[in-house]
């Protein structure tokens, strides 16, 4: 069949064995990707670390890849294909070692997402730490950093929730198909996401989570962010994963820290030691960063006096704020006066303490400012 070079690339990107390093170097021998395509066996082999193998997967591709089923799954899920030589490609992406052939987007990524931040952290996680990256991800939005994760339980899910509830942008990098909504119950989540931001994937339709696919995702994270914030994390997180990568790109590592006897902070503590910058709040993590934001910009710390803009209340916010009519209130009697779930108490919760309109006691209990 007759293609262009996006759709050559989704092809080549379909094809077992033909990874970003091995595309790159064909593309390098070939100049362009209908060309790899189109070469035969004998021609392939000759290609530097192209082996038997790899050139009879390609030379035949067409007996195994669906390249006009999976142009098709592209375009009736309302997605699309980003490639390296698109303009909304994240640039520091392309300057790692083996970035994406391809990357499928649903919603869209613009040019405000260059000033990207990673946040990551354990799945399975403390309050402390669930309400720390939602912190944390709701400050850098509103002032207009990017929030990138993975989309998974835990730290990742808070992460995004602060940059949805401060309005901003935020970015989920699936390890996944796109098609595919893992975990499941983040569904409504992806979906807001990729109105205020994207869900992306290097993956193709229908390819399902493993333990190499999560290991390929990280390093999507790691490669387009300016810097990686590790919430929580034990010694064996897959958010160190993250971490490394960031390392190993030359950019910024941040980790939380947190109570010295939980095995949860432990992996954070162990960054700390080697050389990640402390994060308290996001005065550390911005003052990396100030050519990109000035002061004026930047949230006012934890216990300054002052308040944020004035923003409108989106209407779960109104519901909760109401429940607050009273005096204080603990969070299972929101949850029941405001009659939303407690995942859209929580977020609420969380941009009105943003707003100076509501503080939280000891105990989760919680009141309005006066």
């Amino acid at each position: 069949m007759r293609m262009d070079f996006r759709e050559a690339l989704v092809a080549l990107n379909l094809i077992e064995h033909v990874g970003p390093v091995r595309a790159r170097l064909l593309l390098e021998h070939f100049g362009e990707a209908p060309k790899i395509l189109a070469a035969s066996k004998s021609q392939l082999l000759r290609v530097r670390n192209i082996g038997d193998e790899t050139a009879e997967a390609i030379a035949g591709w067409e007996k195994t890849v669906d390249l006009a089923g999976e142009l098709k799954r592209i375009s009736d899920f309302g997605c699309h294909v980003l490639t390296s030589s698109d303009e909304n490609y994240p640039a520091i992406l392309r300057e790692i070692y083996d970035p994406p052939l391809v990357l499928y987007i649903k919603g869209e990524l613009t040019a405000r997402d260059k000033n990207a931040v990673a946040m990551v952290g354990s799945r399975q996680t403390t309050h402390y730490g669930i309400e720390t990256a939602r912190k944390l991800a709701y400050q850098l939005a509103y002032v207009g950093v990017t929030v990138v994760s993975g989309g998974a339980r835990g730290i990742d899910t808070a992460a995004h929730q602060g940059a949805l509830a401060a309005k901003g942008r935020t970015v989920c990098v699936l390890g996944t198909g796109i098609n595919i909504v893992f975990p499941p119950e983040n569904k409504d989540l992806f979906q807001r996401i990729a109105e205020n931001g994207a869900v992306l994937t290097q993956f193709p339709f229908n390819r399902k989570a493993d333990k190499q696919s999560f290991a390929i995702r990280n390093r999507i994270v790691a490669g387009m962010t300016l810097g990686t914030v590790v919430v929580e994390a034990d010694l064996h997180s897959g958010a160190l994963i993250t971490s490394n990568f960031a390392t190993e790109y030359g950019r910024q590592v941040f980790a939380v820290p947190g109570r010295i006897d939980s095995p949860r902070s432990k992996g954070c503590h162990d960054l700390i030691k080697k050389g990640a910058k402390l994060c308290e709040d996001t005065e550390d993590i911005l003052s990396e960063f100030e050519y990109l934001f000035p002061s004026s910009n930047k949230a006012s710390p934890p216990g300054e006096t002052g308040t944020l803009p004035a923003m409108e209340l989106s209407a779960n916010e109104q519901k909760v704020f109401d429940a607050l009519d009273g005096g204080e209130r603990s969070i299972d009697e929101v949850i029941r006066q405001s009659n939303l779930p407690s995942s859209a108490v929580s977020v609420a919760l969380l941009s009105l303490e943003m707003k100076r309109l509501v503080r939280q006691l000891p105990g989760k209990i919680f009141v309005r400012n006066s």
